[in-house]
């Protein structure tokens, strides 16, 4: 596949593009579930253990995912090259909104940490909490919270359609659908 960026290779089940910070799209939706797990049980080890210290590597994730995709993200580089090979063939989903749910997600952990820094553990915790529970969402059913709000602002016009065309149009996602009417 080629994109706005150029050259794509398969990694993962995962289209990578040539530069570094592009984010793939397609997404492996297998690798992104693997990812949502390492989510929660990281965002578990805050929320309920209280160790505030794993905010960096939860948060430092989160960022490298919006900048490069799984590439300069130790769990994304987990999840892309070692996790999802082993689930079977891949499934694929339009890479935007994954994306934006990666920035909800640093919303939220760059909330957390910052809490936790000025002191305010409980609160930080709570917005933990609630990433944890957006995550495990992704994780165990497969639904992705920030896809569904990406879905909704596109559908009110201000993400443009343009954005992810394969979002709007299921006949590119599904090749059988290609020219069948839908009634």
């Amino acid at each position: 596949m080629v994109g706005n960026s150029g050259h794509h290779e398969l990694i993962g089940g995962t289209m990578a593009s040539g530069s570094i910070f592009d984010f793939p799209n397609p997404v492996n939706d297998k690798a992104a579930r693997t990812v949502a797990t390492g989510v929660v049980l990281m965002a578990l080890l805050v929320a309920v253990l209280g160790w505030g210290w794993v905010l960096v590597p939860l948060t430092f994730g989160f960022v490298a995912r919006v900048l490069a995709g799984p590439k300069l993200s130790p769990l994304g580089r987990f999840a892309t090259e070692f996790a999802a090979p082993r689930l079977g063939d891949p499934r694929f989903t339009p890479g935007p909104p994954k994306r934006f749910a990666q920035g909800i997600g640093v919303a939220f952990s760059v909330t957390a940490s910052l809490l936790w820094l000025l002191g305010f553990a409980g609160a930080s915790k709570v917005v933990v909490a609630m990433l944890a529970g957006a995550a495990f969402l992704e994780a165990a059913l497969g639904f992705c919270l920030g896809c569904r709000v990406f879905a909704l602002l596109m559908k009110a016009g201000i993400v443009p359609d343009s954005v992810c065309e394969e979002c709007n149009d299921l006949s590119l996602r599904i090749p059988g659908l290609v020219g069948a009417k839908l009634d």
